[in-house]
């Protein structure tokens, strides 16, 4: 398996806090002299990681021109799931919540989507290999760790994973300004796999076609769709606020 390269104070510090294990080397910009860039350092060390000072200049030739705060890590990253250990998860642990994005092309909006399922409990974010954004160093930048708790499954035709998810007992529910049925109107509290479209454009046809439900947020305002990572977010919460009712509602007695 080749290495990956993360950057940025967060994600370093969380990957040497959560998995120290997988972190191969620790490379931090000579000019950096600061607090936070101590506290990386020290972490580091304490973790029995190897520590690397390195000039500007061949931090940016490494990981070009991002903003990288001056700091980066070589890491040995977390086994992609496949399809199959998907299904095998849901076969096993029968439930919960799935997203899926619909050739979503910007890598930080991966990264917040996966930000925002790890807070919600996701079992995993299916992608299309192909026209849609990876686990890049930017996306992990963005995920702040979430990339190391919630498993990305690239696929390789996602039509095709959503009628096995189907088969395997989830109900599919994709996102569509057009809907009729608005998300809180829907039941979102069983094991469900949530659809997003890419940026812009939405979901595919075929995708559309797929899905058991189309849903639509609620808009008071004037602009025509949200941002697909504050869209996912609030879908997500929704199916949140749907399983915390369902387990805290009173029991009837008569029953």
């Amino acid at each position: 398996m080749s290495t990956q390269l993360i950057y940025g104070v967060h994600a370093v510090r969380i990957m040497l806090m959560q998995h120290p294990e997988r972190v191969l080397r620790v490379r931090i910009a000579e000019h950096r002299d600061d607090a936070r860039a101590r506290s990386i350092e020290e972490l580091a060390l304490r973790q029995q990681r190897p520590v690397e000072r390195i000039d500007a200049a061949a931090l940016r030739a490494l990981l070009g021109e991002v903003s990288h705060q001056g700091i980066a890590a070589e890491i040995m990253p977390l086994p992609s799931w496949s399809e199959d250990d998907l299904l095998a998860d849901i076969t096993k642990a029968p439930g919960g919540i799935v997203l899926a994005l619909d050739g979503v092309q910007d890598p930080h909006n991966l990264g917040a989507c996966l930000r925002t399922a790890d807070a919600c409990g996701v079992r995993a974010v299916l992608v299309p290999r192909d026209r849609a954004a990876q686990l890049t160093a930017a996306a992990r930048k963005v995920a702040a760790g979430a990339a190391e708790s919630v498993p990305v499954v690239p696929v390789t035709n996602l039509v095709r994973s959503l009628k096995l998810l189907k088969e395997a007992g989830l109900w599919v529910f994709g996102a569509d300004v057009t809907a009729t049925l608005e998300a809180y109107q829907a039941d979102l509290s069983g094991g469900i796999t949530l659809v997003l479209g890419a940026e812009g454009t939405g979901l595919r046809q075929l995708t559309r076609q797929t899905c058991d439900h189309l849903v639509r947020l609620p808009q008071l305002g004037t602009v025509e769709s949200l941002n697909v990572s504050v869209a996912a977010g609030m879908l997500l919460y929704e199916a949140v606020r749907q399983r915390a009712t369902r387990v805290s509602a009173p029991v009837n007695a008569s029953s």
